[in-house]
Formats: structure tokens, C-alpha cells, sequence
């Protein structure tokens, strides 16, 4: 694994105080993680008929979360409140493979799905032709890509070993000042798990808002102030923005060290510098889900929905065991807003939003104008419903021609 003296290595080098707020920091972050993956996929179950293909890297990248929140955390958590590794090196060995694995797949998953919101926004052309099968098949080259870094140490291609604060196993970060394969493994993994998937997210979303805006500029043109696509723009400005900041929050500090150490003067490297940038690397865990719960139109409304069914049935038995006598009501302002409340979740369980009558107008509105921009194409994609279309009176004199 790459260090031989496992009664040094697996004791902890950081204060026993700073082990006990990391033990109760992972502790919140496995709640939250286990709550949000599963709110995710349980959605994604529930709305399975009208998933898109995008989609479908949200819910792999809630697997793999799972996965690293199930593996990691249940014995991270014990060993930082014990002060010391508590399972052996077969065990911190485990440890290390399921880190990197579910760690990778996380991050490249992210690469992908935003090189697939690129394509389909900034070049609808080829990103109409996006399958379920095109995004099963990147989903398998995610693990497998994930799979050749984690595999690669058992296989002699870097080394495992603990963590320099010794309450936790990964990459030995050392094992380059001692052979050429493991420096040309922590090179390769910082290139090409790192630095590769990074440029590749902040481009594709940077492309992605240049198209928007000039599709938006030109939309606008032609649409009054109070149809303007403000708030589409907005929300995926928003995700943009969210997804890049998560990947950069979550693991630039654990690169940086990593680096630091490898490359750098390994005895200025504070191990708690690692205990830190291991924090921000596990909390990826529940800013994902956050993330696609905030700004997923379609996945709120559907788990809004979801949760006015559950209320339902559970306020429908008291109310079926004691009804109000006929022609008499002894509560008038709680019968008021009970009825109010079953309307709502009436039309949520019927899979309408609040802005219903919105989207019924725009659909009667579909212009040939707008029907195949990038705007729309995004919106789409992003499950929004809050963009608006012109009115037909409001479009070029040719086009309302075409319309009819």
C-alpha cells in the first residue's frame, strides 16, 4: 500500500478536537447525503416515463454519490471519533479503491453531462439525435474511466495507502519521490480527472450562455416586455453557474494539496491541510442533489406533486372517520382553507403547475419563429416551463403569414 509501518500510519496526526468536528461533519453530510440521493432517484423513479436522456447522468451521478456516501462514510465517521484508523489495511485499502472510484465517476459525470447540454443547446443539429442508448453508452465509459484510476494501484500504476491526518486511506501522495510509475499515475490522474474535466465543463457552459444570449437578443426583438424569456435565461444561468462552483468548491482544494505534496516539500504540507480538502471532496456528496432539486423545474414539480398525494392520503382518513353533518359547518375558516389545499394538491397530482394557465396560453401560441431555437432547445433541457412564447400579432408580418 505504500507504507509499511501500519502503527504510525494509521494513528491520527491532527488534534483529537479537530477529529471529533470531522467525525460530526461527516455524520451530517451521510444524513444529508442519504436524504437528498434518495429524494433524487425516488423522483426520478416516479417521473421514469418522461425522463430525458440528459437525465439519465442526474441519476448516475446520485448513484454515485450513494455509493461513496454508503462505502466511505461508515468508517470515516467511527476512526475520526476514535482518533485513530479502526479497520486495518485490507480494509483501508477498500476504502481508497471505493474513494477514487466513486469519486471519479462523480466528476466525470459532471464532464459529460455538461458536454451533453453543449451539444444540444449550441448545436441542435447533432443533439436531436441524442438517445437513451448514446447516454447509456457514455454512462459506461464514465465507469470505465473511473475504473482505470482506481484499479491502477492495485495493478502497481501509483500506490494506496493512508492519509497524511491518519484517520482515512487514498492515493499515497508521497509515492512519487520514490518511483517513476507512481509519479506519471498522480500526473495522469491530475490531468486527466482534474484539469481535462474542468476546462471541459467551464467551456461547455460558458458556450452555452453566449448562444443563449444571442438567441435571446434576437427573440427579444420581437416580443414585448412582458413576454420576455427573463426568467428561463436566468435559471440556467443559475444551474451553469451552481454546477461549476460545486465542482471547483468541492474538489480544487483537495488537487491543490494533493499537488503540493506530490511535487512539493512533503514536510511543509500540514496533514491538516488534508483533513480540510478531504471535507470539501466528500461534500460533493450533498451539493449535487441540491443543486438539481433547486434548479430542475420539472423535478420539483414532480416531488411537490408527490408529497401533496402523501399529504392527501394521510388528511383524508381523519376526515372520512368524522365528517361534518350535512348543511352544517362547525369550522368555517378551516373548511376554507382544506378546501383550498385539496385544490392545490389537486392540480399538483394532476401534474399542474401553479403557472398552468401560462403554459396553456403559450402552447396555443407556438410560433414557427421560435420553435427550434437554442433558447427553447435549453429550456427544454433544463425542465423549465417558464419560457413564454410571442403572441402571433407581435411576430414579423412574413411570419404570420407562415402561422396561418
Amino acid at each position: 500500500m505504500g507504507n509499511t509501518s501500519e502503527t504510525t500510519h494509521f494513528v491520527s496526526t491532527i488534534l483529537k478536537e479537530h477529529d471529533v468536528f470531522m467525525g460530526s461533519l461527516y455524520t451530517v453530510f451521510c444524513i444529508l447525503s442519504i436524504l437528498g440521493n434518495s429524494i433524487l432517484l425516488f423522483v426520478a423513479y416516479r417521473k421514469r416515463s418522461s425522463l430525458k436522456p440528459a437525465e439519465l447522468f442526474i441519476i448516475n451521478l446520485s448513484i454515485s454519490d450513494l455509493g461513496m456516501t454508503v462505502s466511505l462514510f461508515p468508517l470515516a465517521i467511527p476512526s475520526a471519533f476514535a482518533h485513530k484508523w479502526l479497520f486495518g489495511e485490507l480494509m483501508c485499502l477498500c476504502y481508497a479503491v471505493c474513494g477514487v472510484l466513486f469519486g471519479l465517476s462523480s466528476l466525470t459525470n459532471l464532464t459529460a453531462l455538461s458536454s451533453v447540454c453543449c451539444l444540444k443547446v449550441c448545436f441542435p443539429n447533432y443533439g436531436n439525435t441524442f438517445s437513451y442508448s448514446h447516454a447509456c453508452l457514455m454512462i459506461v465509459g464514465v465507469w470505465c474511466y473511473a475504473t482505470v484510476f482506481a484499479v491502477g494501484p492495485l495493478a502497481g500504476w501509483g500506490h494506496y495507502g493512508p492519509e497524511p491526518y491518519g484517520t482515512a486511506c487514498c492515493i499515497d501522495w508521497y509515492a512519487p519521490r520514490q518511483d517513476v510509475l507512481s509519479m506519471s499515475y498522480i500526473v495522469c490522474l491530475f490531468l486527466f480527472c482534474y484539469a481535462l474535466p474542468l476546462a471541459i465543463i467551464v467551456l461547455s457552459y460558458i458556450m452555452i450562455l453566449i448562444t443563449l444570449r444571442g438567441s435571446r437578443q434576437a427573440i427579444q426583438k420581437h416580443v414585448s416586455a412582458q413576454t420576455k424569456t427573463t426568467n428561463a435565461h436566468v435559471l440556467i444561468v443559475k444551474l451553469s453557474v451552481a454546477v461549476c462552483i460545486g465542482f471547483l468548491s468541492a474538489w480544487s482544494p483537495y488537487a491543490v494539496v494533493a499537488m503540493w505534496a506530490a511535487f512539493g516539500e512533503p514536510d511543509q504540507v500540514p496533514p491538516l491541510a488534508f483533513a480540510i480538502a478531504a471535507i470539501f471532496a466528500k461534500s460533493s456528496t450533498i451539493y449535487n442533489p441540491v443543486v438539481y432539486l433547486l434548479f430542475k423545474p420539472n423535478f420539483r414539480k414532480s416531488l411537490s406533486r408527490d408529497t401533496a398525494q402523501i399529504r392527501r392520503r394521510i388528511c383524508s382518513s381523519p376526515c372520512k372517520a368524522s365528517p361534518v353533518p350535512e348543511g352544517k359547518d362547525l369550522y368555517p375558516q378551516a373548511s376554507l382553507r382544506y378546501k383550498k389545499e385539496v385544490s392545490n394538491s389537486t392540480r399538483f397530482s394532476n401534474g399542474l403547475g401553479e403557472n398552468h394557465d401560462a403554459c396553456v396560453q403559450c402552447t396555443k401560441t407556438v410560433s414557427y419563429y421560435q420553435k427550434d431555437t437554442p433558447l427553447r432547445t435549453a429550456c427544454v433541457l433544463m425542465g423549465t416551463s417558464d419560457y413564454s412564447e410571442p403572441p402571433v400579432s407581435q411576430l414579423p408580418e412574413a411570419m404570420q403569414v407562415r402561422l396561418m
